[in-house]
């Protein structure tokens, strides 16, 4: 029986429950909640990663063509970059527990994000690229990269360090949108099957912002309050477009939308937390919210990957 490659892009899964786990830990002093509960979501994102992690390192060892080959695809090539990202938030989860484990994993995570979006990003300052070839998930390298590594190092007490990160995926991000929304609106549109990749494009102010919360706890500066409406402001406008994002049938590529979801609730929940009156209203719904399609998105990937376990074993 043929095994299916594992493509980098399913280390998403590992940011929605990371992120719905962080915005848990938030709510247990916001609200009250039990702890077990933040808890077990974290677990939960640490077991998928771990498994994950072994699995596509063992693919890359026994199929390196195959890696390769996702590696210099020209929309895929950005997503090996979550291998850092979900590393780095496994360090958030891991703090708490065992500070020098947060450390290895942190700077492991760095490392791969610096190595990968360097490599990257030379092979894109090279020219050659397709116009249609820009979508969201070139934000993963130099922006998504650089916040959850601004976000590990403010939380093991590095803020000037996690500073600079932060500068670098600020100022990576605002140089990408652009170029990314004048693809969509002057393009003959984006396939179906590409759309699901949307989810990414609303990650950045709100993981942004996320990141500036654990740099400087606390605040409540008046740019938190605009990223975290900007993010917001994009995620109506997926609700408006939900049809026509979700023209492809369901894959595990629509896990691009929780780390966004994710983050625009943990953003609002500490904002509610610090006394923010707009987030304390707001906080309610979009926590429920975020619970509600993280879960239904758990049920139809599980729901997925049994039929497709049925499938194999019948063919």
């Amino acid at each position: 029986m043929a095994r299916m490659p594992l493509p980098a892009s399913f280390f998403g899964i590992v940011l929605g429950f990371s992120g719905l786990g962080q915005a848990w830990r938030v709510a247990v002093p916001l609200w009250g909640m039990p702890p077990w509960i933040a808890e077990s979501l974290l677990l939960l994102a640490t077991l998928i990663w771990l498994v994950l992690l072994l699995n596509y390192v063992i693919q890359a060892l026994r199929k390196p063509l195959l890696v390769r080959n996702e590696f210099q695809h020209p929309v895929q090539g950005s997503t090996p970059a979550l291998l850092a990202v979900a590393t780095l938030l496994i360090a958030l989860a891991a703090l708490p527990y065992s500070r020098p484990l947060a450390y290895v994993l942190t700077m492991t995570g760095i490392c791969w994000h610096l190595l990968f979006s360097l490599w990257h990003t030379g092979i894109l300052w090279q020219g050659g690229r397709d116009a249609l070839d820009t979508v969201p998930t070139l934000y993963l390298p130099t922006v998504a990269g650089n916040f959850t590594s601004a976000a590990a190092l403010g939380a093991l007490g590095h803020a000037d360090w996690g500073w600079l990160f932060l500068g670098a995926g600020v100022f990576s991000w605002l140089a990408l949108e652009s170029l990314v929304i004048q693809r969509l609106w002057h393009t003959t549109g984006m396939p179906a099957q590409q759309r699901p990749l949307l989810g990414i494009q609303f990650a950045p102010p709100v993981v942004c912002a996320m990141a500036w919360q654990i740099l400087s706890p606390g605040s409540t500066d008046h740019w938190l309050l605009m990223l975290w409406g900007y993010g917001l402001f994009q995620l109506l406008l997926g609700i408006r477009l939900r049809s026509w994002l979700a023209a492809q049938p369901f894959s595990p590529s629509y896990w691009a939308y929780t780390f966004g979801v994710s983050a625009a609730t943990v953003v609002g929940l500490k904002l509610a937390l610090a006394g923010i009156g707009a987030a304390q209203i707001l906080a309610i719904p979009i926590f429920v919210g975020a619970n509600f399609f993280i879960g239904n998105l758990t049920v139809r990937t599980v729901y997925l990957l049994f039929r497709r376990r049925l499938l194999s074993h019948s063919a």
